[in-house]
């Protein structure tokens, strides 16, 4: 059974916070015609929405709830989203549970309305081969690199706690995803916890493995959509929408991952060739579809905030329940 906050939440949703900067409205942007435009990150090379950018699926179950897409800027780490998002700069935007627990520690303008089960096979503790490090155990003394207050934090302290180890066990390196693989490959951290993002072109090149995965972690690792509040409080029916073809097409791509691979090219830096897309299409076809939030999820979410309360990652404990949208309950 599905909380009733969630579906009080959907007809009645909190205004958006104030803005971040000067440009922000509360008020969806829309055309002459009355068409409301949705503004989404720009989704690259490769998943549902690329696809559906580049076959022009998306546009079309948009138009029939009178939406266009306007793509805006480029998909990448949720703390810079979430500011755009309260700014009236983004109305979508993915996150992990772990970054929107760190967000949500700020005044938030946003809330989570779709959750995909944690991604057992493509996140964890990324060791190279021949480094000696064993098991999570290993790492006592040892320098790991980690997003601060992202998955990466989350799967070490996670992996620490499960192994017996106290969090100063071992030395926390804080990078940007972006600047860690370099800082890995030069041997100046020892390990690097990390998603598929980021971990496929390790595991692929045939150098790194991890020394414990998602799974093993017990990782409640949840992906989530974010929507602006603003925009769901007047366009529930596009929110809705997009959840549909968000759901449908992670069906789709379970079902057939190389399908949503290399959408607009497969040269490049953004391609995946070789073993690393087959490591990308076995790591797909054993993760989640896109789904409603259920009182299930938001258990165990609240249980992620706890543990980052109690691992000083944030201040105090969020409340993540008051954030969160049933997309089943809109009209």
């Amino acid at each position: 059974m599905r909380f009733p906050r969630l579906a009080r939440a959907a007809l009645a949703i909190a205004a958006a916070t104030a803005v971040l900067t000067g440009c922000g409205t509360s008020q969806a942007h829309s055309g002459s015609d009355g068409t409301v435009t949705l503004r989404i990150p720009d989704p690259g090379n490769s998943g549902v929405l690329a696809l559906g950018k580049k076959d022009g699926t998306l546009a079309k179950a948009l138009a029939e709830v009178n939406a266009t897409v306007e793509w805006t800027g480029s998909s990448g780490p949720f703390a810079p989203a979430a500011q755009a998002l309260n700014a009236d700069r983004l109305d979508i935007a993915t996150a992990s549970i772990t970054s929107g627990i760190t967000s949500l520690s700020q005044k938030a303008g946003f809330r989570f309305f779709t959750a995909t089960a944690p991604d057992g096979a493509g996140e964890g503790i990324l060791v190279k081969d021949g480094s000696g490090i064993d098991s999570v155990k290993d790492l006592k003394g040892r320098k790991v690199a980690v997003n601060q207050g992202g998955t990466g934090e989350y799967l070490l302290l996670k992996a620490l706690e499960k192994a017996g180890l106290d969090a100063d066990d071992v030395e926390r390196v804080y990078l940007r995803p972006d600047q860690s693989a370099g800082v890995f490959n030069a041997g100046k951290v020892d390990a690097w916890a990390v998603w598929a993002t980021y971990s496929v072109a390790e595991l692929g090149g045939g150098r790194a493995h991890f020394v414990a995965d998602g799974k093993e972690i017990g990782s409640d690792n949840y992906s989530l959509t974010a929507v602006r509040t603003a925009f769901a409080e007047e366009h529930p029916e596009i929110v809705k929408a997009l959840y549909r073809y968000l759901h449908e097409g992670s069906v789709k791509q379970k079902r057939d991952p190389e399908a949503y691979l290399n959408v607009t090219t497969d040269a490049g830096p953004q391609a995946l060739t070789g073993e690393a897309k087959r490591v990308q299409i076995d790591i797909t076809s054993q993760g989640g579809t896109v789904e409603p939030i259920t009182d299930a999820d938001v258990r165990r979410f609240e249980n992620v905030a706890a543990f980052y309360a109690e691992q000083k990652v944030t201040r105090t404990r969020v409340d993540v329940a008051s954030h969160v949208l049933d997309v089943t309950a809109l009209s």
